[in-house]
């Protein structure tokens, strides 16, 4: 079972306790994803301003590059602010699960910014490189500033990720792992940078071409892995394994098949045909189903479970033995 799964505590009597309640784990989730973000905007826009600023003043492309991609790192955050808002509504008519899936549409939006950033990224490069008189000697300030923008996208980084893993977010890991792959580029462009410092000038905008290549590269990533989910992906093997691990063990289980599931959001949503003892009653079948479904829900990151019971006479081989 994953350590990080939610647990709900109960308080004397069996309620929950209020700061574990569904409603509440939502409400923590969104409030340490907002905030994280919005620190990501605030280092954002310094970034971007100090390296486009200082990219024209020294003549460097691979700086000018880097400058786009805190640009792009700036956009995606407030894709995300949108999308950790819409989430966080209420099931309707039309949206009768929810609407998590908006954040793995903001993962998808995130991949197809990033390869679009990339893109361009090279595409300036190369033009650099064809132009007349070729690449030029930049000024000392581009490698201070890179390596000031290493530092700080590194640290970023960090703290997001931490955010991302505690409240389990894939849309905010995505957007911490944009964070380090711009620290990446940073290291790019600050080698690159300090190669055109010692007179080999080439390696500036070959740094500006490295950089352009990883964020397409990453935005191929993210966009491939949203789409995936968006169409249905199952959970990973540890979780289903888990999920099943949790029904056996309820009293009155002797076995399970076709356990299914598919991905909302950051949640998961399962399917299951429960094997119950074929004497006991109705209402003592939809009793152990109902526990099996809590324990489902109480023990793992799981937004609903639907439950099918399948009649089996005691001695007679189940699906599990």
């Amino acid at each position: 079972m994953d350590s990080h799964s939610p647990r709900i505590r109960a308080k004397p009597g069996g309620l929950p306790a209020d700061d574990t309640t569904p409603a509440a784990q939502a409400e923590a989730r969104h409030r340490a994803g907002r905030n994280s973000t919005l620190v990501s905007v605030a280092v954002n826009i310094g970034l971007t301003a100090v390296q486009a600023v200082a990219g024209v003043i020294s003549g460097s492309q691979a700086l000018l590059a880097d400058a786009a991609h805190s640009l792009s790192d700036l956009l995606s955050d407030f894709v995300v602010l949108a999308a950790g808002w819409q989430s966080r509504k209420d099931p309707d008519a039309d949206h009768q699960y929810g609407h998590l899936r908006f954040e793995t549409g903001a993962s998808l939006a995130l991949g197809v910014l990033l390869l679009t950033v990339g893109g361009g990224m090279l595409w300036a490069a190369l033009g650099k490189l064809q132009a007349t008189g070729g690449a030029q000697p930049v000024q000392p300030v581009a490698l201070w500033v890179a390596l000031a923008t290493l530092a700080s996208k590194e640290l970023l980084f960090r703290y997001m990720l931490s955010v991302a893993r505690r409240v389990r977010s894939s849309m905010l890991v995505a957007n911490a792992w944009h964070a380090r792959s711009d620290a990446a580029s940073s290291l790019v462009v600050a080698l690159g940078i300090g190669g055109n410092l010692l007179g080999y000038h080439v390696l500036d905008p070959i740094a500006a071409i490295v950089v352009g290549l990883m964020v397409a590269r990453m935005g191929l990533r993210f966009g491939w892995d949203a789409l995936n989910d968006l169409m249905d992906r199952a959970a990973d093997e540890e979780t289903v394994a888990a999920i099943r691990a949790t029904m056996l063990a309820t009293p009155g289980v002797l076995g399970l098949h076709d356990l299914r599931t598919r991905k909302m959001g950051d949640q998961v949503l399962v399917d299951v045909h429960l094997e119950i003892d074929a004497t006991l009653t109705v209402a003592q079948g939809h009793a152990i189903a109902v526990e099996a479904r809590r324990r489902t829900l109480e023990h793992h990151h799981v937004l609903n479970v639907m439950t099918h019971v399948d009649p089996v006479y005691v001695g007679a081989p189940t699906a599990d033995g």
